[in-house]
């Protein structure tokens, strides 16, 4: 591509429009020039500031390129150019300004802050490390967490964004994307970007790029009507005139970024009206200014205009009345910078040349202009005043100034583009920073409310971010919270478990109490536990009442009254039992529930082990050669039965003295209950009561089962055996069932067993014989009961 640079010209710039070179006069950096000129005769007019020194300069265009730049800078800096001999005055450059056009942006590059490689490198603009942490500010601010970036292909927009991406994520911010775009790309370059705009879900853009580099992208978007994207800026483009139009503002209205303070520098303004290429016709690129700012070609000594292609000037020509903004010295930020940078280098001489601070007296040369080297740059270090507008000029160890930004906001008022200041931030010396924003006054591209942008939606409360694989952090699943964990605030990274004794709502927001659950009498089961209960202690009461009521008949008679009323009396108690286990646990309740059911079982088993001894002693009686009949009587039945029994207590004494039952709060966590239960205290305490009543229990068996045969209507042994064999039955069903029953159905398994085997004892034992007082009266004589022995 083919690029035609005027050499005497200054600020021409490139920018990229369907593939096309364009060059245009820039205003804004012909301004920092004349701001140059404007400064230095300032301060040659000030007494005070380098008494009988007058500074001078020469002015080289960099072409809007870093290359050219250095270039200049190393040629004016090595004496390389070509200089007037005749001078009385040749120029010694002991100072460069690298304030033009496209260097601009690069001098913020953070990497400069690093002595060791740039030992003799001051700037009046902050640093990229300033810039950046101040737009992670911003964007912490808004709480965008979903952001895409735009830069500058060269070290200015890399850097800027590597530090912009390090402070970003330290606040959980992702970087969706970033694409990068030079003045220099094709078209089909930019349209790639802007594709991946389109692509993305952004709603928040930064573009940390040059002016030039970023333009031909911002046509594209307007031409392309993307719009509803909050763009952020640095302060490369965001107050440049080329972009600020109507046109731009379509897509980009809106837009938020930071600039340096503005300042006024009013008498600048009679120095910018004053150009005028009839009395200074050398000035550097007036030709160049005059043709663009009047639309006119002068007619200078030397030149007849011949070769111009506007009309001849008239000579009359003024800018007094303008209203250029050429000449608008109201709100200057990047001319201040100029103005302080002149004005830095000249503290900095005037220390280094009298060895005294400008303002002090005596005003004496301590350093011969002659013997003054290039290294004495350093002296600036040293600077630090405040201007004539108040703004205080230093520099720190890296030779960076104070960092402090304005916030502004583009707006559309009278059809015209306005940057509106919405606030600031300002740095403290040691890195802290304090932001100050009129939120309620900006006007964003998304109407009045602040825009989203985030990957995902904030989870809300009862659930917490789960991370998608191979996405960045930002971009999460929303989870319900587990059983008993909470999340009382959106965006939850984790739910909290509750405390022990409580559990979460239906909604995974609160902690609420856990429901206290024990077997209770109202409740349906305990109801029916009590009913039933109730019911086989009344059938206990009135089968002793028919029993006490025909005691002489032979069918009681044949069943040992005193063993079958001490047996009808254990049971009545063994149906009593279960009301024990109903009702909220408490220590007492827990030791009475325990060992009332083993002692009662004892004696109802030990009872029942007396009857069959009877039997089987009855049996063995039928030999004459026998006589352990005779030495079985009531005596002994009654040993056997308080023996058995007391062993039983015995147990039970020592448990309750050891380790005894006690209530215990059973945590659950499948659910939101707290099931208080009896905790036994002592397993084998627990399991020797069972056992030892289970071993009762087979010794009658065994003994029944031997005496099944006897030869008589009225075998009572069957019916012990038969109602054995279901108490066995129960209990032995009843150890697998208590260990898997869950909460309070452990108590109603036990309630289960101890109901179902008395009513098995019960109904075996005492039926046949009720059957036959009240059923079969006839049978109920000694003939027919002994009838099979007669025969």
């Amino acid at each position: 591509k083919s690029e035609k640079l005027d050499r005497n010209s200054l600020g021409y710039f490139m920018t990229v429009i369907n593939h096309y070179n364009v060059f245009r006069f820039d205003w804004r950096v012909f301004r920092w020039t004349q701001a140059v000129i404007f400064t230095i005769e300032e301060i040659n007019n000030d007494p005070a500031l380098l008494p009988n020194i007058s500074l001078g300069y020469r002015i080289l265009n960099s072409c809007d390129s870093p290359t050219n730049a250095l270039r200049a800078a190393l040629t004016l800096a090595s004496g390389a150019e070509e200089v007037d001999v005749t001078s009385h005055c040749p120029p010694a450059v002991t100072a460069v300004i690298i304030q033009l056009c496209f260097m601009i942006h690069f001098s913020t590059c953070a990497c400069l802050s690093d002595r060791t490689k740039y030992p003799t490198f001051f700037r009046t603009i902050p640093s990229d490390y300033y810039l950046a942490k101040a737009l992670a500010a911003l964007v912490k601010h808004f709480g965008w967490q979903w952001i895409g970036a735009i830069q500058s292909d060269n070290d200015f927009g890399r850097n800027g964004i590597l530090a912009f991406k390090e402070k970003v994520e330290k606040f959980g911010v992702c970087v969706a994307f970033v694409a990068s775009v030079l003045r220099t790309y094709t078209r089909d370059k930019f349209l790639e970007v802007v594709e991946i705009i389109k692509q993305s879900s952004v709603k928040v853009i930064l573009a940390f790029a040059a002016e030039g580099d970023f333009y031909p992208l911002m046509q594209e978007i307007v031409n392309q009507n993307i719009t509803g994207i909050q763009w952020i800026s640095c302060v490369a483009w965001i107050t440049a005139p080329r972009p600020s139009t109507p046109e731009i503002y379509t897509a980009f209205g809106g837009t938020l970024g930071f600039v340096m303070q503005k300042k006024a520098i009013p008498k600048l303004k009679q120095f910018l009206t004053s150009i005028n290429p009839y009395t200074d016709s050398h000035a550097p690129f007036m030709r160049d200014f005059w043709e663009n700012m009047v639309g006119c070609t002068p007619i200078l000594p030397g030149n007849t205009g011949t070769e111009a292609t506007l009309k001849r000037c008239t000579g009359n020509e003024t800018f007094m009345n303008s209203e250029h903004d050429f000449f608008d010295v109201t709100e200057l930020r990047g001319t201040h910078n100029v103005y302080k940078a002149v004005y830095a280098i000249a503290h900095a001489l005037h220390q280094l040349i009298f060895c005294k601070p400008v303002g002090e007296k005596p005003v004496t040369l301590c350093l011969n202009l002659s013997e003054m080297q290039h290294k004495e740059v350093k002296s600036l270090q040293r600077v630090n005043f405040t201007n004539h507008f108040g703004a205080e000029v230093y520099f720190d160890e890296n030779g960076d100034p104070p960092a402090n930004y304005e916030i502004i906001n583009w707006q559309l008022i009278n059809g015209k583009v306005h940057h509106v200041t919405l606030g600031n931030l300002t740095f403290a010396a040691n890195g802290d920073y304090k932001l100050s924003i009129e939120e309620e006054k900006i006007v964003w591209r998304t109407g009045k409310t602040v825009p989203t942008s985030v990957c995902s939606n904030v989870c809300p409360v009862g659930t917490r971010k789960a991370q998608i694989q191979g996405k960045p952090i930002c971009c999460f699943d929303c989870v319900p919270c587990a059983e008993g964990t909470i999340a009382n605030s959106t965006g939850a990274a984790d739910c909290t478990p509750c405390p022990k004794e409580y559990w979460s709502n239906e909604r995974k927001d609160k902690c609420i109490p856990r429901t206290i659950e024990f077997l209770k009498y109202q409740e349906p089961m305990g109801i029916a536990v009590t009913f039933v209960s109730l019911l086989g202690a009344s059938v206990s009461l009135a089968t002793m009442v028919v029993f006490v009521h025909n005691k002489e008949t032979p069918v009681m008679k044949a069943s040992n009254f005193e063993l079958s009323s001490l047996l009808l009396f254990s049971l009545f108690l063994c149906f009593l039992c279960p009301l024990t286990f109903l009702g909220k646990p408490t220590v007492w309740s827990c030791m009475l529930r325990h060992t009332t059911f083993g002692v009662t079982f004892a004696l109802c088993i030990s009872c029942v082990l007396g009857k069959t001894i009877v039997v089987v002693t009855a049996f063995k009686a039928t030999f004459p050669s026998n006589k352990v009949a005779g030495k079985f009587g009531h005596a002994q039945q009654r040993i056997i039965v308080c023996s058995c029994t007391l062993i039983q207590v015995v147990i039970c004494a020592l448990w309750l003295t050891s380790n005894p039952p006690h209530p215990h709060k059973l945590f659950t966590s499948s659910n939101n209950m707290i099931v208080l239960e009896c905790n036994t205290g002592s397993e084998f305490a627990f399991y020797a009561v069972l056992g030892y009543i289970g071993i009762l229990a087979i010794i009658c068996l065994i003994l029944a089962f031997m005496a099944r045969k006897l030869p008589d209507n009225f075998n009572e042994a069957k019916l012990i055996t038969f109602s054995l064999l279901i108490f066995c039955a129960v209990w032995i069903t009843f150890i697998p069932a208590y260990i898997s029953s869950p909460g309070k159905f452990t108590v109603a398994v036990e309630i289960f067993a101890i109901l179902s085997s008395a009513f098995g004892l019960l109904s075996s034992i005492f039926a046949p014989k009720c059957y036959i007082i009240f059923l079969k009266p006839e049978k109920n004589t000694k003939k027919h009961i002994m009838g099979k022995t007669i025969n």
